[in-house]
């Protein structure tokens, strides 16, 4: 099933959530290892707690690397067990490059079989660092979220730049925009060329959301960073559909305590209930 059609799906089942699986190891619970061990029980507990609010998670690679090899075993068997549940899976890990190197990239995360259903990609590289993920994508059923307005404080020291009547992260919207036209999904209308526009920056989500009518919407910045559900509004099309908001922290370390994975639970359906 086309990556849009499948994502829109789930989040009619479910909800616009998404749960940011940035396991940090110094906030783990007591009964919980500090080591890969203990971050994929800590992961599989916290995807049992949200799998039936959420409509899917993003692993931040970060934090799986940090652990070396193993950390990245983990990575792929949390990744395995959030698909077993039902939840889309992307990967947060802004790849990007050109020629063997991006195909490389492209086909360890978006292959046929990987459990990765979206990636995160940087579009600094032009279109010679998109179209691998692209072609991919359209041979299996993936998707990638382009960056175009993060929502860290210092974006707007690239990403408000001028060029010409537009900035530079609106004249990414619009290439994001003719990326995806020619891939769009059967019953989602939607393209599997999406974008991350962040939740802190209101009036860019909205615009930003003109120029990019058919690519679902990844939004970060939601609780901790700040970002509320009046602030996401304007990144989603009519039926609540075409976007997803993610949250990491606010949910996943509600408790450090031994209801660690009721606290998330309860975390991830008051967010969903914000968003409705």
């Amino acid at each position: 099933m086309h990556f849009a059609d499948r994502l829109t799906d789930r989040i009619a089942s479910t909800s616009p959530v998404c749960v940011g699986l940035d396991p940090q190891l110094g906030k783990f619970p007591a009964e919980i290892s500090k080591d890969a061990e203990g971050m994929l029980a800590f992961c599989k507990g916290i995807i049992d707690a949200v799998k039936d609010t959420a409509s899917c998670v993003k692993l931040q690679l970060a934090f799986y690397e940090l652990l070396g090899w193993e950390g990245m075993k983990t990575f792929w068997e949390v990744c395995d067990y959030a698909k077993s549940k039902g939840l889309v899976v992307i990967a947060d890990g802004k790849r990007n490059d050109i020629g063997s190197t991006c195909e490389a990239y492209a086909d360890a995360y978006l292959s046929a079989g990987k459990p990765v259903d979206a990636l995160t990609v940087t579009p600094f590289l032009g279109s010679d660092g998109i179209t691998p993920f692209i072609d991919r994508c359209a041979k299996n059923e993936k998707g990638i979220f382009i960056l175009v307005k993060t929502s860290n404080p210092s974006s707007g020291e690239l990403q408000d730049l001028p060029i010409g009547d537009e900035t530079l992260s609106e004249h990414l919207a619009q290439m994001v925009d003719g990326w995806g036209r020619e891939h769009i999904g059967k019953t989602s209308e939607l393209s599997f060329v999406g974008a991350v526009v962040g939740a802190p920056y209101p009036e860019d989500l909205k615009y930003l959301r003109t120029l990019m009518p058919q690519a679902p919407l990844l939004i970060p910045g939601y609780g901790a960073q700040g970002g509320t559900a009046a602030d996401v509004l304007h990144g989603f099309l009519p039926g609540r559909k075409a976007a997803v908001v993610n949250a990491s922290r606010s949910i996943i370390h509600a408790s450090s305590g031994p209801d660690w994975r009721e606290a998330a639970a309860g975390a991830v359906k008051t967010m969903a209930n914000e968003l409705a």
